[in-house]
């Protein structure tokens, strides 16, 4: 891991928000709070040990949750027969897992809130250790999908951990840096996950896939057992229980109706959980808004009174619903196309993950010098010119061109990840981090189905009539026209408070 992490946190969190926007945000009066017990650091800028052990120990523990979670794509041929289940059934692996991170993400605020920064660890590190350990030992599919909800309920809770331990620690003139290495986990673990798991599939079992993850998930829930100290406050906040049973059908029945929708079997079920969904979600917002009031909400929606924070929320959306349609075509272009075998196309795709991760620290370190706009512009312009150049590849293309568009997509997509997540969460005050976080992860969630869905469903319509190549054309070209909406956004993106690096003015 880069030692970012090293930079000059003062320990304590900024509270002061945006100067651009106009709320009466300000931090209602705190309850009695449990005190961090992690040490400021001195005025001198240099961070304390202890809070470099926190954040290091939450970014390895976030990139094993995270590898995890593309590490089955390659296997779901060889569980079929296996575990002898068809097709449909065996995709529940990944869609009751997406599933279950759509559903705990939202309720992730109030966790982190109600728990210190190790007792939510330890929960989530708990469940995703214990959901492997019962994969790796799953006598057939129910067990083996039961155990994957498990890692699916931990890994749901570890990335907004991880970001709300950031936003505390870290002084927003240094956030873009440290969130940089926040991109290693969440591009090239998953970029990793195909390769990883073709390796391992070449010469052992599958149960060897969680076997290979669970030594290392262990050794995370030791070392933070041990090590890992609390900061920020707790807060005295109640569950409300209606908001959770409605997160449910809203979150649940968007992303299945999404994951489903582009199917081909898919029939009238996944509109009736869309149009289920899409209701359940408006009497969610409508329940949060109410509690406010209260300054109760399960989700507190007021972090969109920010301005920069929704802006760079849709700009997230926009580029997750390229990336997940990409990560989804690529692979039927370079398998059904160019003929390469699973691993080799867990080869040709690591490049580019590679690149968007290991780029994240630097751009980051770019970011609190400049701010954020000449980065998502120039990000978003590369997005556009290369889902067009991926709209025109056909039998013809040679590999070598379609590695380097996807590394050229990769440094476009790691130019906006950074900015969009530091200027989306830099102004919000402190009682808003945790549910700042959520909302971003939900919505990540959300958007990769959607752009999955879309672009699947096109590529399958077109392919069904006119080939698969000209199915994978339209439904590049799509994504194309759809990462356009990503330029403008990108060039609405202002400085939020320390940004450009002067400590918050």
């Amino acid at each position: 891991m880069s030692t970012d992490v090293t930079s000059d946190a003062n320990g304590k969190p900024e509270s002061s928000a945006s100067g651009t926007v106009t709320s009466t945000e300000a931090a209602p009066p705190q309850a009695p709070a449990v005190k961090a017990t992690v040490s400021q650091a001195p005025v001198s800028g240099k961070m304390s040990r202890e809070s470099v052990t926190v954040i290091v120990t939450l970014l390895v523990a976030t990139f094993v949750v995270i590898l995890n979670e593309t590490i089955m794509n390659v296997a779901l041929q060889r569980l079929m027969t296996d575990l002898q289940v068809s097709a449909s059934t065996v995709q529940w692996l990944a869609t009751g897992f997406m599933l279950t991170m759509a559903v705990v993400i939202p309720t992730t605020g109030f966790i982190l809130q109600r728990m210190s920064t190790r007792g939510a660890f330890m929960l989530a590190m708990g469940l995703f250790s214990g959901g492997t350990l019962l994969a790796a030992l799953a006598p057939g599919f129910l067990v083996l999908l039961l155990a994957r909800i498990v890692q699916a309920g931990g890994t749901a809770i570890m990335l907004p951990l991880l970001m709300t331990t950031i936003l505390t620690l870290v002084p927003m003139s240094k956030r873009g840096a440290v969130m940089g290495n926040v991109s290693i986990a969440i591009s090239v673990a998953p970029a990793m996950g195909p390769t990883v798991s073709g390796i391992i599939l070449d010469h052992f079992s599958w149960r060897f896939m969680f076997v290979f993850v669970l030594p290392v998930a262990l050794a995370a829930f030791a070392i933070g057992a041990k090590y890992l100290t609390n900061v920020g406050e707790r807060e005295k906040t109640t569950l409300d229980v209606p908001s959770v049973i409605l997160t449910v059908p809203a979150f649940g029945g968007l992303v299945y109706g999404l994951s489903q929708i582009g199917g081909a079997e898919a029939g009238v079920v996944p509109v009736i959980a869309l149009v289920v969904g899409v209701l359940c979600l408006a009497l969610f917002v409508f329940r949060q808004l109410k509690l406010q009031k209260s300054d109760s909400p399960l989700l507190d929606l007021r972090a969109f009174k920010f301005r920069m924070f929704t802006v760079s929320t849709l700009l997230m959306v926009v580029a997750m619903m390229a990336l997940f349609g990409g990560v989804i075509l690529l692979p039927l272009y370079l398998q059904n196309t160019l003929h390469l075998q699973p691993l080799e196309t867990g080869l040709a795709l690591l490049p580019g993950g590679l690149a968007m991760g290991l780029l994240g620290p630097v751009i980051g370190r770019i970011f609190d010098k400049v701010g954020p706009l000449p980065l998502t512009v120039t990000g978003s312009v590369l997005m556009v010119l290369t889902l067009w150049q991926f709209s025109r590849l056909d039998e013809a293309s040679s590999l070598g061109w379609v590695i380097a568009l996807h590394v050229t997509l990769s440094l476009g997509l790691a130019l906006l990840f950074t900015p969009a997540f530091t200027t989306g969460l830099n102004p919000l005050p402190p009682h808003l981090y945790s549910h700042g976080s959520a909302i971003i992860s939900t919505a990540q969630q959300v958007a990769g189905a959607a752009g999955t869905a879309l672009l699947v469903s096109i590529y399958a319509v077109v392919s069904a009539s006119s080939g698969l190549v000209a199915g994978m054309q339209a439904a590049f070209l799509a994504a194309t026209v759809i990462a356009v909406a990503a330029v403008v956004l990108g060039a609405m993106m202002r400085k939020t408070e320390g940004a450009g690096g002067h400590g918050g003015h």
